[in-house]
């Protein structure tokens, strides 16, 4: 029987080949969900290549079905049943750091997303400088639905989408194909799954870190591809009348005065979702995304941290424990939001989970490095 140490490893598959260093996430009967053990190595091994001038580029990829569909929010959320909230903190705080090192990196990062990625996945792959989608890319950013938010530095890279399109995808959970993920800028090629092997066999070609060298290396294995007839991102013009005003609910009092005017199975379905979703967590993100349009992604990650670890202390709400009893645990889908109403949850209580946690002894806002040195145009450009 292997021992937990070696377990832990197998959790991620570490390679170099040639020039390139390659990552593959490896849980896939857990849809390679994020443990601590791979943030954590994923965290060190970002920041040792970064410093290694043999290694050109790095290669994220997933094994099985998914890229990753998040992190491995049960084993935070029973450490924090037990009372040990700091273990959640501490997660959430290493992959944070993950992310910013990610978003500002100085080596082009190429995610391969050849199935699911949501959470936590987009977080491992939406920062860096290439991501490339296939047939069987599903993206999601469920988090509303969990009593938690989108969190990773999504209200960061969904806030730069076309539009209201970030809104609506953060509050609804909605998913995206691949298709729909080049249309929107959350991807920057779609290859067929059929021509990963050799993308890769290229990519690890590479000899030097210059990003338009990547590119044109994707682009010859790149096809164009449409979007289907019921694509979402054909309602942009109704998403923008809805999902750009101020409160959470004049949008759904907007959607409600589509839905009476027109036959529309997706503005039903629209409505049931957020209907569904944590008051709080609608809340919480719709702030959050308005706030940050206009910062860098640390500053993001800075005030994602702050609520994350007031979520984690349960004492405004217990809504992710609830979501996490109700979707991953017994899974009756029927969770309890407290407060269960939008007209419940005030301002000042949206106000409480930005603030700093002065009553935690001990605890920090998240701390970030100075990522001003010897880096490229795209990653300056997020600071």
């Amino acid at each position: 029987m292997a021992s937990p140490a070696k377990l832990n490893e197998d959790q991620l598959l570490v390679e170099r080949k040639s020039f390139a260093r390659v990552l593959t996430l490896n849980r896939p009967k857990q849809l390679n969900a994020l443990s601590y053990y791979m943030v954590s190595k994923l965290l060190e091994i970002f920041h040792d290549d970064e410093e290694n001038s043999d290694v050109k580029l790095v290669i994220v990829k997933g094994n099985g079905r998914a890229f990753c569909a998040g992190g491995d929010v049960a084993a935070v959320v029973h450490e924090a049943t037990e009372g040990d909230w700091r273990f959640g903190a501490k997660f959430f705080e290493t992959e944070y750091k993950l992310n910013y090192l990610m978003a500002t990196y100085s080596k082009p990062q190429v995610s391969i997303l050849n199935g699911i990625v949501m959470g936590g996945g987009a977080g491992a792959s939406m920062h860096g400088r290439f991501c490339v989608v296939t047939e069987n890319t599903v993206f999601a950013m469920p988090e509303t639905a969990l009593g938690l938010f989108p969190d990773v530095g999504a209200a960061y890279f969904l806030s730069r989408l076309a539009g209201f399109f970030g809104e609506y995808v953060g509050l609804t959970g909605a998913r995206l194909d691949g298709a729909e993920m080049l249309a929107c800028g959350l991807a920057t090629h779609f290859v067929p799954s059929s021509k990963l092997s050799l993308l890769e066999e290229s990519l690890c070609k590479v000899e030097n870190s210059d990003p338009a060298v990547v590119s044109a290396i994707i682009d010859k294995y790149s096809e164009q591809v449409s979007l289907k007839e019921g694509s979402v991102y054909h309602r942009m013009d109704l998403i923008n009348k809805c999902f750009s005003r101020k409160t959470v609910e004049e949008i759904l009092s907007c959607l409600e005065t589509e839905a009476t005017s027109k036959a529309d199975s997706w503005i039903s379905t629209t409505l049931e979702t957020l209907k569904k979703s944590s008051p709080t967590s609608l809340k919480v993100f719709l702030r959050l995304i308005r706030e940050v349009r206009l910062v860098g992604v640390g500053e993001c990650l800075v005030r994602e941290y702050r609520i994350v670890c007031h979520i984690l202390q349960g004492h405004h709400s217990k809504d992710f424990f609830e979501g996490c009893r109700a979707i991953l645990i017994d899974k009756d889908r029927k969770p309890k939001w407290e407060p269960s109403k939008l007209e419940l949850v005030s301002d000042g209580d949206v106000d409480s989970y930005f603030s700093k946690l002065d009553d935690a002894e001990g605890w920090k806002d998240l701390e970030l490095p100075n990522r001003f040195k010897n880096l490229p145009a795209h990653a300056i450009s997020k600071l």
